[in-house]
């Protein structure tokens, strides 16, 4: 990752914080927003890490931030997880994404969400996460199974299969709702790609 790409993914979730990107509106963040410290730390180590001569130094301090952030505020999302730009953590409070996930952009993830891995069956593997998806607070999304773009995923879903793009899915297991989408979930969305 290069120092552009890294300030990019900064600000754009950034943004999605507070509709806005000056130095003010990111200080304020780093200070007093819990979800978005997460964020910065996360992409802070993802940066580092790629890089020769900060790997061995200015990473080891923003991997200690990033720990103390995971005890304080109960968020565990590796910092090599592939998170897309504009990604929002709404409420802080046991919050687990798998390493091997794959997250798209402008996604809302809520507390008590768990992203995970499934170790056996037909959807062995970690779930891929479409873009401008909301994830509603306590929604667990287990194994291999895509989670199609401007979708919503209400309050303690669980979610084993494929969902298509546009649904709105709840339940346990969680099953389609209606065709409305996450329209109106995601605010101040960015306009990076990937």
């Amino acid at each position: 990752m290069k120092f552009k790409d890294f300030t990019q993914l900064v600000y754009a979730d950034l943004y999605r914080y507070e509709g806005k990107t000056s130095l003010r509106a990111l200080l304020q963040e780093l200070l007093t927003g819990e979800g978005y410290a997460y964020c910065f730390w996360m992409r802070f180590c993802c940066f580092t890490y790629g890089q020769s001569l900060l790997k061995y130094s200015v990473h080891i301090f923003g991997r200690w931030m990033l720990r103390h952030y995971r005890y304080k505020l109960g968020i565990s999302i590796p910092f090599t997880t592939k998170v897309g730009p504009g990604f929002y953590i709404g409420h802080f409070g046991t919050l687990i994404v798998s390493a091997n996930c794959c997250i798209g952009r402008n996604c809302n993830i809520s507390q008590g969400v768990t992203i995970g891995i499934s170790n056996r069956g037909i959807r062995r593997g970690c779930p891929r996460i479409g873009d401008n998806v909301y994830i509603g607070p306590g929604a667990k999304i287990i194994g291999s199974i895509t989670v199609g773009n401007n979708v919503a995923i209400g309050a303690n879903a669980v979610v084993t299969k494929d969902v298509p793009d546009h649904t709105v899915v709840a339940g346990v297991p969680a099953r389609e709702l209606s065709q409305k989408g996450s329209a109106g979930y995601i605010n101040y969305a960015c306009k990076l790609r990937q």
